[in-house]
């Protein structure tokens, strides 16, 4: 019989997951694992990791499989959260999920797993792994979720071959629905449980309060751009320029707009942002389009449809390009076209992959809204199936 540690993590998803395994005839192992407890920054009423840990143990002996405790805080600080302050300390927007499933999940947990006698890593992700035999070697395919309101494959655009082969995605042919209501009929106690949010196992934060940890608050100017700037009208964006100049960012000058306000550091913004601000009386809302870290300058724009919002490229550089399948890759003079999303719930894109000696470059058939640096850029083939990934240069 083949072992299985699910890493149960308190939710209704994960429970679901040890379930089915059981039912499919494995040998299902509990581990918790806790990965944070620093409150700083977290919202008041956020459910603490113990709280977690109870509904795991409850589901665990519910089920009477065994249940293992592991605590991972150290590595989720140093390989998720510090990265986290450096990407917002160079004016990028990481996203500490995908992170978190590529550096803890499935490369610390899976390890404690193994230790365990694991033959398979399961989580309650809604994603689908399927199995290729391609020249006597098995390859491993990583595609959407059923519930396309619930696909998570974008959090794993960052998996390996290497990790794949021991991943097991139990819910992945299921639907949300699906999901609670077998958990309502096993009696499991996280069947009408919420489903957690914010940052991947510290819940719901402040971002700018759980950020002055480590990055100080400094006053700066906020410049509104006018729709009609001339730099829009010289737009890197034509089809006619190089990929490499269609894939620039506008760059903005605080002269070529107008001061409407302050703010408490421009490493606390992200591209597309509207909360936060607190400046109005304009017509239509204020968005962030472009933040200066150096200079500590926010530039927003007015309305939904500002052109500062909206680029059809995006660069990748060379070391940040990652193939979940490599016997896929492109090579530099090759392109392929590609359904492709830059953050999670996005509805897929169509656009081609370019692969050059400066990098990727992805041309979106339609101007695409807010493309942020230090997010990721996943692309998918027609079946829904992930290729490969990589991290938003500019």
């Amino acid at each position: 019989m083949k072992k299985v540690v699910i890493g149960l993590s308190g939710g209704v998803d994960s429970s679901v997951a040890a379930y089915l395994l059981q039912q499919q005839g494995y040998d299902v192992t509990a581990l918790f694992m806790r990965n944070w407890h620093d409150k700083t920054g977290t919202l008041a009423g956020d459910c603490p990791w113990n709280d977690d840990r109870m509904f795991a143990e409850l589901v665990a002996k519910k089920l009477n499989i065994p249940f293992h405790f592991i605590d991972l805080s150290n590595e989720y600080r140093k390989r998720v959260v510090d990265y986290m302050f450096s990407e917002y300390e160079k004016g990028r927007t990481p996203n500490p999920d995908v992170l978190c499933n590529r550096e803890i999940k499935f490369d610390a947990f899976m390890k404690a797993a193994l230790d365990l006698g694991a033959d398979y890593v399961a989580t309650g992700h809604y994603c689908r792994k399927e199995t290729i035999c391609m020249d006597g070697k098995e390859t491993y395919r990583l595609l959407a979720g059923l519930d396309g309101n619930k696909d998570q494959s974008y959090f794993l655009c960052q998996l390996s071959q290497e990790q794949l082969a021991k991943a097991l995605f139990p819910i992945g042919e299921l639907t949300k629905p699906e999901v609670r209501k077998i958990a309502a009929e096993q009696g499991l106690a996280t069947a009408e449980r919420k489903d957690s949010q914010g940052i991947c196992f510290v819940g719901k934060v402040d971002l700018p309060v759980f950020l002055q940890q480590k990055l100080a608050a400094k006053k700066g100017e906020v410049i509104e751009i006018d729709s009609d700037w001339e730099g829009y009208h010289h737009s890197p964006s034509s089809e006619n320029k190089p990929l490499e100049e269609q894939a620039l960012p506008f760059y903005y000058h605080k002269t070529d707009g107008h001061k409407v306000g302050e703010h408490n550091g421009a490493h606390f913004y992200t591209i597309g942002q509207r909360k936060g601000l607190n400046i109005g009386g304009k017509p239509l809302p204020l968005f962030v389009i472009a933040t200066d870290v150096t200079e500590n300058i926010i530039y927003v724009g007015q309305g939904d449809h500002h052109p500062g919002l909206y680029r059809k490229a995006l660069r990748i550089k060379p070391d940040e390009i990652h193939w979940i399948r490599p016997d896929l890759a492109l090579h530099p003079g090759e392109s392929c076209k590609y359904r492709i999303r830059i953050r999670y719930r996005q509805p897929v894109q169509d656009g081609t992959l370019f692969i050059t000696e400066t990098g990727a470059y992805i041309l979106f058939e339609e101007p695409q809204r807010g493309i942020t640096a230090g997010q990721f850029a996943a692309w998918y083939n027609s079946d829904g199936e992930l290729i490969g990934s990589g991290v938003i240069n500019q």
